[in-house]
């Protein structure tokens, strides 16, 4: 029989046919194959690295590989927060049943790292509430957009550094689905889920470590879907203003940009005969800085990193810049050319493996951290060196 498998790829990524399609993942011996960190997995995944990147390789039964490339393809629309699918495999000559009738190719996120590398003891300790805004905010974005998961949990997670802020990345979309609207209904019953699921884990951590249930933290999805209802209703809810309050407008779309949702329209109705007006604000996606970055640099990063780095371009601009919208694009070249590009050439100097923006944004911090000891401001160049001399501290980490 001949064994040939259907590859669909994408463009800009390998076309994967030099793998050993005509066998499962498990027995691959090319030298390819990497180790990078990773979580618990319900299928077989193995990492391949080429030129263009490492990719994961998961193998799973044919339709659930078929439905996982679709989902991933649909997120990917809506959201920056989920892994990249690049490729579908199917084997025709396997039983569609089996396990490793089909795969799906993702590529990996760059300087992403499971769940397992925060834990402290029997829980994550002082990084527990950045990791419960992290998946708290991660959920209403998907939920914003009509994304039901089906399986939210620590495990079909990878997280990265955001500046002083941790990034949560949709990993597994087995379960999910695509709406055009998701009910209250959906809803709940996807942070039930999630619920479930994180206190398992929470459980398992306990017992790794030699604790038992009571010193579990088996409230950790509980205080993610508490978080979750909070930031939905600030969201979501309407307001209404009467005819001398419409700066609460502009207060209610800048509080919603500070979560770094941005806000793509907003419907003004009539209320109380035409006294009082009822906005409703339709939030898109939570990328509010890391779009205005690109727009006035051309630097695409993560959501806090951008927001970190928009206010140091906004102190140099307060500093040698004008305030109009031409100087103002001026200075951002300005600020580009002179601070930044010299900075991040240091940074990848100094730190060849690391993620050279969330280095600016620690070194942003150290930087701030200096000048409000000494009550002064403190040159790059001064910080940087005491920044190096101290071992490149971050305050994440």
């Amino acid at each position: 029989m001949i064994r040939t498998p259907r590859i669909h790829a994408r463009p800009d990524h390998p076309d994967f046919v030099d793998l050993d399609w005509t066998n499962s993942i498990t027995t691959w011996t090319t030298t390819r194959l990497v180790n990078m960190p990773e979580g618990i997995h319900r299928h077989e995944v193995v990492f391949v690295a080429y030129g263009q990147g490492v990719y994961a390789v998961k193998e799973l039964p044919l339709r659930f590989a078929r439905h996982e490339f679709e989902m991933l393809r649909a997120i990917e629309e809506s959201t920056r927060h989920v892994a990249r699918a690049v490729g579908l495999v199917e084997r025709p000559w396997v039983d569609p049943d089996n396990e490793w009738s089909g795969a799906v190719i993702t590529a990996y996120v760059p300087h992403a790292f499971p769940y397992r590398h925060l834990v402290t003891g029997t829980g994550f300790g002082p990084r527990r509430d950045s990791l419960l805004d992290a998946l708290a905010g991660l959920l209403v974005e998907l939920h914003l957009h009509g994304i039901y998961w089906g399986d939210c949990s620590l495990s079909n997670t990878l997280y990265r550094w955001d500046a002083s802020s941790i990034e949560a990345v949709m990993i597994d979309a087995e379960t999910s689905r695509v709406y055009p609207q998701m009910s209250r209904g959906q809803r709940l019953e996807d942070l039930a889920i999630m619920e479930l699921n994180v206190a398992g884990e929470m459980a398992d951590i306990a017992v790794e470590h030699g604790g038992s249930l009571d010193d579990a933290d088996l409230g950790l999805g509980t205080d993610i879907a508490e978080r979750y209802v909070a930031l939905w209703k600030e969201l979501t809810t309407s307001l209404v203003v009467s005819a001398g309050d419409h700066f609460k407008i502009r207060s209610r779309i800048d509080r919603l940009n500070g979560l770094g949702f941005a806000v793509d329209d907003i419907d003004l109705i009539p209320v109380d005969g035409g006294v009082n007006v009822k906005i409703r604000v339709k939030v898109g996606g939570r990328q509010y800085h890391s779009e205005q970055l690109r727009q006035f640099t051309g630097i695409d990063i993560s959501e806090n990193q951008a927001r970190s780095i928009l206010s140091d371009l906004a102190y140099h601009e307060a500093k040698f810049g004008g305030t109009s919208s031409t100087r103002k694009s001026v200075a951002a070249m300005k600020w580009r050319s002179s601070v930044f590009d010299p900075l991040i050439l240091a940074i990848s100097r100094d730190l060849p493996d690391a993620d050279v923006f969330q280095g600016y944004t620690d070194f942003l911090a150290f930087r701030l951290e200096m000048a409000m000891e000494r009550d002064m401001d403190v040159p790059n160049d001064l910080a940087y060196d005491e920044w190096s001399a101290s071992g490149f501290p971050s305050p994440g980490t």
